[in-house]
């Protein structure tokens, strides 16, 4: 189980150093008169630092050496 999670930290910490960026979109209400709604959808980009990626991959490694010298 422990290796699972280092390899899965490991490509978060690749994705993370490849891409430095993810997106989403939310939709906001603005106002609502009786049944009547007005809205609108806004995206929001979260700029990740190089070090998120280099973390999970240490922290992925880690987990595979630890995970490899139980077994």
């Amino acid at each position: 189980m422990i290796k699972i999670a280092g390899i899965v930290l490991i490509v978060l910490g690749v994705l993370a150093l490849v891409y430095q960026e993810f997106s989403y979109k939310e939709t906001k209400q603005d106002a609502q008169i009786g049944s009547l709604t007005i809205q609108h959808k806004e995206t929001e980009t979260v700029p990740l630092p190089p070090i998120v990626g280099g973390v999970f991959i240490a922290a992925g490694v880690a987990a595979l050496f630890v995970g490899g010298r139980k077994a």
